[in-house]
């Protein structure tokens, strides 16, 4: 009985230690190691979760959405513009007769002789004659020659009408003809009549018209016509605030009439509907995130900025990693004359102020006027090439140490050749230092973008990236008024950096081998 449980007891034992046992110890390869090490991190997890959040925004979010990175919107608005300013004219204007003159002196003059009510004045030995034909029409005159008319009265031509059909006579006796009340006058030989409304009539054909009000156009090329002339001068004698006119074209504006105390003019702004770009449009069903200042779905072109940030992030990275592993490691195989030169070159390139640089590349290339595209590629290259010293540094630091063991001598004494024992020995020894230190760079060189892009020295119009859209908030009203232009591109920034920043810490602690299994 007793031998028969020894019997069951060495078989137990010998079955607990048996190979098969699920509970026996696991021996992980170094990757699964890493990889353990790695998630058993919370933070590194949480960083991890971010930038897959992020990856899957920008390049799948880009490709799903109904919109392109520069499509634009439009809507309907009214816009108010200022159209004309009106002067009613309560100052003497002077109309000069052809070849003469008559200077502001001599109007000074003309001023203190007509507030003196005296027929003459003379100035420099000359004597002017002051006759007054009628209400505020003067004619002024010198040895039998009229030099010039003073009236508060203008003379304009009508619509179609040549101005050079009013002379000098036709202006003279067509004010003096309406100063007196007159209906008729002859000038040049010619008869005109003239209307109650002041219309000056050659025959059947209107030609001019009298009025105190002056009218100008703020915009060259636009002609203001007769008719609303009239109007204009009519709600301004009526104290109206505003009025509707249609066009020639059939065209019906509002206006809206603004007097200046100050220069005693009145503004007239016109109120038209018009096809605008959606700008800064508020979050809504067909825009999560609104629009930006260019029309665009803000929402889409955060997808696409973030896209283009990501892929030049890796890519400058990629550039110094290539650059810096080659050096390096070089530098630290052959070490020498050849290792003092690299770190010559380093010594260089770490004196030279990088962002003086990059501003003055990117105003060349604003002069050159460069391609956006070819401007991003350089933009890439200038980032890239700025960057290897400290990698190559870092791999020269690492070979040093690595070309000295035993299976570095191994190697040689097969015959392997040199750039075979620093390409495929060497260098992956030291790849999960480059993983730590290219992971935790990329956050750094997103930032450079975003910063050089808010400059406006880095990805241009029409290209999204997370910084030219924040460049977007260019004063203070559009920063406090329009918080979904800027706050989701911030947050975006700061989710991808920090994921960046977690996972190369938690990569920095996998691949440390004093941390406990």
């Amino acid at each position: 009985m007793v031998q028969e449980e020894k019997k069951v007891t060495e078989e137990t034992i010998e079955q607990e230690l048996s190979l098969n046992d699920d509970r026996r110890v696991k021996v992980l390869s170094p990757g699964a190691l890493v990889a353990k090490r790695f998630f058993r991190n919370r933070l590194a997890v949480v960083g991890l979760t971010m930038l897959v959040v992020m990856f899957v925004f920008s390049f799948i979010g880009g490709l799903i959405s109904p919109y392109g990175q520069d499509e634009q919107f439009y809507t309907y608005t009214h816009m108010d513009k200022e159209y004309v300013g009106v002067v009613k004219n309560n100052d003497l204007r002077y109309t000069i007769n052809d070849g003469q003159e008559f200077g502001s002196i001599l109007q000074a003059q003309l001023m203190l002789a007509i507030g003196k009510n005296a027929e003459s004045f003379e100035y420099k030995d000359v004597t002017y004659e002051v006759e007054k034909e009628g209400e505020d029409l003067y004619l002024i005159s010198s040895n039998g020659t009229v030099l010039a008319i003073a009236a508060k009265d203008i003379v304009n031509a009508a619509d179609g009408a040549e101005a050079s059909a009013l002379t000098f006579a036709v202006k003279h006796e067509a004010l003096k003809a309406y100063a007196n009340g007159e209906t008729s006058f002859t000038a040049d030989g010619q008869d005109y009549t003239m209307d109650a409304d002041g219309n000056i009539l050659s025959g059947s054909d209107e030609i001019g018209y009298v009025s105190r009000f002056v009218v100008q156009a703020k915009e060259n090329g636009v002609v203001i016509s007769r008719d609303f002339k009239e109007k204009l001068a009519d709600a301004i004698d009526s104290d109206t605030k505003e009025f509707i006119y249609t066009d020639a074209d059939g065209e019906e504006y509002t206006y809206t009439i603004t007097y200046k105390p100050d220069s005693k003019t009145w503004s007239v702004l016109q109120s038209k509907e018009t096809y605008v770009y959606d700008r800064y449009a508020g979050p809504s069903k067909a825009h999560w995130l609104g629009t930006d200042t260019n029309g665009m779905d803000m929402l889409t072109r955060l997808m696409y900025g973030g896209r283009v940030s990501l892929v030049i992030g890796f890519i400058v990275v990629f550039i110094s990693a290539f650059l810096g592993i080659l050096l390096g490691g070089i530098a630290g195989y052959f070490g020498k004359w050849v290792d003092n030169l690299i770190m010559r070159i380093v010594d260089v390139f770490y004196c030279i102020p990088s962002t003086p640089l990059i501003i003055i590349l990117g105003a060349a290339m604003d002069a050159m006027q460069l391609d956006p595209q070819i401007r991003m590629l350089y933009l890439m290259l200038v980032l890239g090439f700025l960057g290897w010293p400290s990698i190559a540094r870092l791999v020269r630091g690492q070979i040093l140490s690595l070309r000295e063991q035993e299976f570095m001598t191994a190697a040689e004494a097969c015959g392997i050749r040199a750039s075979k024992r620093i390409f495929r020995h060497l260098v992956p020894n030291v790849i999960p230092q480059l993983i730590v230190t290219c992971t935790m760079s990329l956050g750094g060189t997103i930032i450079t973008e975003a910063t050089l892009s808010f400059l406006g020295l880095g990805v241009k119009f029409p290209f999204a990236s997370w910084g030219n859209i924040i460049n977007d908030v260019n004063n203070a009203y559009v920063m406090t008024n329009y918080w979904f232009i800027w706050i989701p591109a911030g947050i975006c920034l700061l989710i991808t950096v920090l994921g960046f920043n977690f996972v190369g810490d938690g990569l920095r602690d996998a691949f440390d081998p004093k941390m406990k299994r």
